[in-house]
């Protein structure tokens, strides 16, 4: 076999082999049988050694070079949006991520009411001890604040600053002062009564400063902790009415769900647009299959041919 023949037939194989990878990778019918066509078209040149070589070689360089370069600009084009998908996927993943721990925590946020209703239960008692002067030991328990350290972000409810000063306003002549904290006069008195049984409703916070509302037990009465003073002063129900007690914790659900169907949404978008060829691409793919089915395509491969140099022009184009 000439050398020349020879090699515009080895280079001819790569061509189509690049051509046969596109075809796998787009998944694309016409693509496909632009493919099969061209296949076609070297095993006529391969079997019959009477063809001009150079005809062969002329029509890679005028029809499959051309979709080679125009399927692979479509292919990286559709591969950087890909990875924004990916990208946008990620990100979806953090803020579901964030926003379980927040849900999760909420089983560990109500455990932890108990546990700080003890707490004051028990700071009461000692408080009261160290007002009766029975005692100058600090009245508070350990981990006190723990409570609000770790949950107020995402548990307690937001109340405006002259709220806060609204609540914890209270007359000097009506409190008990100690080394360590205040106590309204009366609610030192119930507390008594009810021997110091109470429970924590919920919490609030204006900024960086928190009140905790306490309730008695079997009782419509409350009273309020102020950490940042060891205040304890009475709250009517009628204080806190206003106050907006909605929790965000069903909409925090609502929001992984809604962003866990959306990403099941991208990861099949990102399946698609992977391979994704715009229509009007595929209506020149498909006059070009038609193009070189023609049984004298051959004929006119000397030719000038517009639809080939249409092919190039596209790539050029801002249509991908």
């Amino acid at each position: 076999m000439d050398e020349h023949v020879a090699g515009v037939l080895e280079e001819s194989k790569k061509i189509i082999s690049r051509l046969q990878l596109l075809s796998v990778f787009f998944q694309e019918e016409v693509v496909y049988k632009i493919y099969l066509r061209s296949q076609v078209i070297h095993q006529l040149f391969e079997q019959n050694t009477e063809l001009s070589i150079d005809k062969l070689e002329l029509f890679h360089l005028q029809f499959t070079s051309s979709v080679i370069e125009l399927l692979k600009k479509i292919k990286k084009n559709n591969e950087k949006n890909v990875t924004l998908i990916y990208d946008e996927i990620e990100l979806n993943k953090e803020v579901i991520a964030q926003l379980n721990d927040t849900v999760l925590n909420e089983k560990n946020f109500i455990e932890g009411m108990r546990s700080q209703s003890l707490k004051i239960n028990i700071s009461l008692r000692n408080l009261f001890e160290e007002l009766s002067g029975h005692t100058t030991d600090f009245p508070f328990v350990k981990n006190i604040t723990r409570l609000s350290a770790r949950y107020a972000k995402d548990f307690y409810y937001t109340i405006t600053s002259d709220k806060l000063t609204q609540l914890i306003d209270y007359k000097e002549s009506d409190v008990y002062v100690g080394s360590y904290g205040i106590i309204e006069k009366k609610l030192m008195g119930l507390l008594c009564k009810y021997d110091f049984k109470t429970e924590f409703v919920y919490g609030l916070k204006s900024g960086m400063l928190i009140i905790e509302i306490y309730r008695f037990l079997d009782t419509d009465r409350y009273f309020l902790f102020f950490p940042n003073r060891n205040l304890f002063l009475f709250c009517t129900p009628e204080a806190i009415s206003g106050i907006d007690l909605s929790t965000n914790l069903s909409e925090k659900g609502r929001l992984i769900q809604e962003m866990s169907y959306k990403n099941d949404k991208l990861e099949s978008n990102a399946a698609t647009v992977k391979t994704y060829i715009p229509p009007e691409i595929i209506t020149l793919l498909e006059d070009n299959y038609h193009k070189i089915s023609d049984l004298n395509f051959l004929n006119h491969l000397n030719n000038f041919d517009v639809q080939a140099n249409i092919l190039k022009a596209m790539l050029n184009t801002d249509l991908m």
